[in-house]
């Protein structure tokens, strides 16, 4: 079951005690300096959890899965992760 804004919303309401409202707040005011980070441009690091990173993609063929046909898709960028070695041991047991 996936981890969800409310869940962590009900997850700071816990086990700090502040309000519903409250923790509602943190948890935008986080994920907002987040994308507003990675819009533009910049790299986000969670020490002991991991790295969010803005990449570019180059121009390349592609083929439409449904006619077949050959196409140029767009340069664009992605958003890539890459877990902190704590947590990759975290997730592994260790």
């Amino acid at each position: 079951m996936p981890l969800t804004k409310a869940k962590l919303v009900e997850s700071i309401h816990n086990q700090i005690g502040f309000t519903k409202n409250k923790s509602s707040e943190i948890v935008e005011t986080c994920l907002e300096t987040i994308k507003s980070t990675l819009e533009s441009g910049g790299d986000v690091l969670i020490s002991g959890f991991g790295k969010f990173c803005v990449k570019e993609k180059k121009e390349r063929k592609g083929r439409n899965p449904a006619t077949g046909n050959a196409m140029m898709l767009a340069p664009r960028k992605i958003v890539t992760f890459k877990c902190s070695g704590k947590l990759k041991d975290m997730i592994n047991g260790k």
